[in-house]
């Protein structure tokens, strides 16, 4: 077994969502899930099949992110993986739709932070160990940085002022 981290290439003011599913259809149902919660997301949808003719399968209403889900899709390479790449929205608005997806096994991650795939290659294909979301803490917040995670949530509108 060999064992890989991959880098992924998410666009500028864009989030990813990684997940497991374990069927071909979620690449319609996640794109349905999407534009029904956010209807003025931008967004790519990309699937890896992992039987049959094993093509990684696209939605989207965004022909840019439709091409980078794929390819950080194909890049990965591992069975039933998906990546959902959202514009003018954030994984917050559609994460627990995502969840309850019937198809959706697990999600590895959501984030707008830079993303390393941990992936573990075999002679039958290739599976997601975990990610690497972001950077390693430097420290625990003070009084000075808890005001400003604070202040940050309000002016955004995601808690009352």
């Amino acid at each position: 077994m060999d064992l890989e981290a991959i880098g992924l290439y998410i666009p500028e003011k864009c989030n990813i969502i990684l997940g497991q599913t374990h069927f071909i259809k979620t690449v319609e149902d996640l794109y349905e899930i999407v534009v029904t919660t956010v209807p003025q997301a931008r967004f790519g949808v990309a699937l890896c099949e992992a039987s049959g003719p094993c093509l990684v399968r696209v939605e989207g209403n965004d022909e840019e992110l439709k091409k980078v889900a794929a390819d950080n899709a194909l890049k990965v390479g591992a069975g039933h993986l998906f990546v959902i790449l959202l514009k003018d929205a954030y994984p917050i608005n559609i994460l627990n739709a995502v969840k309850g997806c019937q198809e959706v096994c697990s999600i590895f991650c959501a984030t707008a932070n830079p993303v390393e795939v941990i992936v573990a290659k075999t002679e039958q294909g290739r599976a997601v160990l975990g990610v690497v979301d972001g950077f390693s803490p430097k420290g625990v917040e003070g009084e000075k940085e808890r005001e400003e995670r604070k202040g940050f949530l309000r002016n955004i509108g995601y808690k009352l002022g």
